[in-house]
C-alpha cells in the first residue's frame, strides 16, 4: 500500500469527529463534495470502507475504527511535536498508557497509579483493563507504556518485555460486620466451610490461598469467583462471602465498604509488578509510579 496521504486522514478524522461529512465541511471550510471525494480515495487507498450508514447518520466500520485509534495517536503526537519545537510543554501533557490486569485490585491500582497526577509535570493516563495476556500483547507493540500484574512475565510466553517488582504485600480477610463476628473467633480453624468469594485460578492468589488453606487444614466453600476484584467486593459488601485484599489497602476497604476486618495473614502475600518493554525504565511517569510503591505503599505498615 502506497504511503497514506495526510490530508485524507485529516479529512477522515474530522468526519469520525464530527459524526458527518456535513458537520465536518463546516469546521473545514470545504464543501460536502470536496471530502466526499478525499474519503473515497482513502478508502481506495487503504482498501475498506470507513463508514457505514444508520439511518441518516454514518458510522465507523471495524476498519473505520481501527483508522480512527491511530489517527488520534498520529494528530496528538503531531500537535506535541509542534508545541516541543516552539519551546513549549506539550499542551496535552505526557501520555502515559497503562494495562491494568483484571485481577489486580482497583483501589491498589489507583494508589500505585495516582501518584503520577500530582507531579508538577502535567501527565495524562490512559488505562486499559483486560486480561494479562492481552495487555502484554498490546504492550509488544508499544500500544502500552506499562502494565500492572500480580505476576511476572512468564519466560513461555516468548514476549520481550521486564519485570519490575513494586512491592508485596500479606492479605486481609473482610466480611460485612454479622460474617466477620460469625468467623473472627477461633481464625483460620473458623473457615472451615465458610462462604468464600475467591478471585479466579488465573489470579496468583488464588493459587496461594489453595495452598495455604490446606496447610491450616480448611476448606472453605468458595460461591463464586471473580476476574474482577472490585465485584468481588460488592458481593462481600452485600453479605454473600469472605473475601481477601492485600493488607496494604485495608484502610482504604474499611473506609469503602460497609464491611469489617476478620484478620491479617502474613504467610499469604502479594505481589505486584510494573511490566515494560524496556529493561531500564525511561518513562518519567512510569519511574514516578515504581520509586513511590517502593518506597510508599508498600513500606507502610497495615492500620
Amino acid at each position: 500500500m502506497p504511503n497514506l496521504n495526510m490530508k485524507h486522514l485529516r479529512y477522515f478524522w474530522a468526519v469520525a469527529k464530527h459524526g458527518s461529512i456535513a458537520r465536518a465541511s463546516e469546521m473545514l471550510h470545504l464543501t460536502p463534495q470536496t471530502i466526499s471525494g478525499q474519503l473515497r480515495e482513502l478508502e481506495d487507498q487503504i482498501g475498506a470502507k470507513l463508514f457505514g450508514k444508520s439511518g441518516r447518520n454514518l458510522v465507523l466500520t471495524d476498519s473505520g475504527q481501527l483508522v480512527l485509534t491511530y489517527a488520534d495517536e498520529i494528530f496528538r503526537l503531531t500537535g506535541e511535536l509542534q508545541d516541543v519545537i516552539a519551546g513549549r510543554p506539550p499542551a496535552s501533557g505526557i501520555t502515559l498508557r497503562v494495562g491494568i490486569a483484571m485481577v489486580v485490585p482497583k483501589l491498589l491500582a489507583y494508589r500505585v497509579l495516582a501518584p503520577v497526577l500530582k507531579t508538577p509535570e502535567k501527565v495524562r493516563l490512559v488505562c486499559h483493563e483486560a486480561p494479562l495476556t492481552d495487555l502484554l500483547a498490546a504492550l509488544s507493540v508499544h500500544k502500552l507504556d506499562l502494565v500492572l500484574a500480580d505476576c511476572p512475565v512468564s519466560p513461555a510466553l516468548n514476549i520481550r518485555a521486564y519485570n519490575h517488582a513494586l512491592g508485596e504485600s500479606g492479605i486481609s480477610f473482610f466480611a460485612t460486620a454479622e460474617l466477620a463476628e460469625q468467623h473472627r473467633d477461633n481464625f483460620p480453624a473458623s473457615l472451615n466451610g465458610a462462604p468464600m468469594l475467591m478471585p479466579t485460578s488465573s489470579s496468583s492468589l488464588h493459587r496461594a490461598l489453595e495452598l495455604w488453606f490446606d496447610r491450616q487444614g480448611v476448606k472453605p466453600l468458595v460461591v463464586a469467583e471473580f476476574e474482577d476484584r472490585a465485584l468481588m467486593k460488592a458481593f462481600g459488601e452485600g453479605g454473600a462471602g469472605i473475601f481477601t485484599t492485600p493488607t496494604a489497602v485495608e484502610r482504604d476497604i474499611l473506609d469503602k465498604y460497609r464491611v469489617a476486618l476478620i484478620a491479617r495473614v502474613d504467610e499469604v502475600k502479594e505481589r505486584y509488578y510494573a511490566i515494560t518493554a524496556e529493561r531500564h525504565i525511561k518513562h518519567p511517569a512510569v519511574s514516578t509510579i515504581t520509586e513511590t510503591a517502593r518506597h510508599d505503599l508498600f513500606a507502610v505498615k497495615p492500620l
